[in-house]
């Protein structure tokens, strides 16, 4: 019995906390280690941590970076389509949920999906004469530690920390992050902020704020949302461990709009798309359909059409888009405010065109904007206007 609990011998909230810690720095190797610095290298991690990290993660996991790297950049790349490795859009939450790190290991398998979108993780000594080697070295290293430090309770320990990544990572993040939960941003595909507060999971339960602006090494938007990751990033910066490349642009709206929109006014618009989009359905699209609802009391279609109006098309269901169709040719005043933010999304979704073209596009949009007989439609053309660009501030 002298070793039954370990070197450490800890009481019963002593293994509890051990095991809380564990699996945070677990949850700061992916987030902040293969996430945000090597995925999309939004953040830079001093050497040592770096190292640190993908020791970590390879001990827990097994996993190597340029692995998750290229799994991670191709989910972006295709994400709700054909070619994304792990969607429930594509294969169903029930799939995702359950067998999420199957359909990691499938993908991470291929050669193609490394070549193409692992380049530039590490291929130093360690990577290929280690890492690369022995690629169940670093399990069976915890396996060791672990029972060595914490005795028969560590068995446990090492459950617990082998099935959390498979269980947060692939489960939770790729399969409820696409399906359930609230959207600060309409982006092209159906990633969900999960809650509010990314305590548990590094803060990447604000997924969609994540996709909104993928190279953002802040995941946190509204100020009463909190990313534990920016937290552990701020204190790493502070001791000068770690480096900001990019967070997601903020706008600067000046309180008189230009008399006409010139080429810093398109790009203000370009950069802050995602708060473009935001605005007008705040300002535009909403309160003309609480209009129409107010006109026309007890209509059950009006009540359901809020998620119709605002989602992108795109992420519509057939039986959607049907709905929408219906609800468009019944309401003039909703299906003009909708074809106005459908042209507004051809600025920055336009490809080969040059910036005069765009220009004349979105003075010819103000334009008619004004002269559409809809109020919050003819104050958002004025609005639109007042964008202006402003430095990024990595402190935001």
């Amino acid at each position: 019995m002298e070793y039954f609990y370990g070197v450490l011998d800890l009481s019963i909230w002593g293994y509890v906390v051990a095991m809380l810690i564990m699996i945070q720095i677990t949850m700061m190797s992916v987030t902040l280690y293969l996430h945000r610095d090597q995925a999309h290298r939004s953040l830079e991690l001093h050497p040592a941590i770096r190292h640190f990290f993908r020791f970590w993660i390879w001990c827990t996991s097994g996993m190597l970076t340029r692995e998750w790297v290229a799994v991670h950049r191709k989910h972006h790349a295709f994400c709700e389509k054909d070619g994304d490795p792990h969607s429930p859009q594509v294969f169903g939450l029930k799939k995702v949920l359950l067998e999420g790190a199957e359909l990691y290991r499938i993908e991470k398998d291929n050669p193609e999906t490394l070549e193409k979108f692992g380049r530039g993780t590490p291929n130093d000594w360690l990577e290929r004469n280690v890492y690369l080697r022995f690629p169940f070295g670093g399990i069976i290293l915890l396996i060791i530690a672990d029972l060595v430090l914490f005795g028969v309770p560590g068995i446990t320990m090492i459950a617990i920390q082998l099935v959390s990544m498979p269980l947060f990572a692939a489960g939770i993040i790729n399969g409820l992050g696409h399906h359930t939960g609230y959207r600060n941003f309409e982006c092209d595909d159906a990633a969900t902020n999960l809650v509010p507060w990314g305590l548990f999971i590094g803060g990447e339960e604000l997924h969609n704020n994540h996709h909104a602006f993928p190279t953002s090494a802040k995941f946190s938007m509204r100020r009463w949302e909190f990313d534990i990751g920016w937290m552990y990033i701020t204190l790493l910066r502070t001791v000068g461990l770690a480096k900001v490349r990019k967070v997601a642009p903020r706008p600067l709206i000046e309180e008189q709009p230009a008399a006409h929109a010139d080429i810093e006014n398109l790009r203000a618009i370009i950069v802050n798309r995602m708060h473009v989009l935001r605005d007008y359905s705040r300002h535009v699209t909403l309160p003309v359909l609480k209009r129409e609802r107010a006109v026309a009391a007890g209509n059950r279609a009006l009540k359901r059409a809020r998620t119709l109006l605002i989602r992108q098309p795109s992420l519509l269901d057939e039986g959607a888009r049907e709905r929408l169709s219906h609800l468009l040719s019944d309401h003039a005043a909703l299906r003009t405010v909708h074809e106005f933010r459908e042209r507004l999304s051809e600025l920055w979704n336009g490809a080969n065109v040059n910036n005069e073209k765009l220009l004349t596009q979105l003075r010819e949009w103000c334009a008619e904007a004004e002269a559409s007989g809809i109020k919050v439609l003819e104050e958002f053309a004025a609005r639109l206007r007042c964008y202006r660009l402003q430095p990024v501030n990595a402190m935001a």
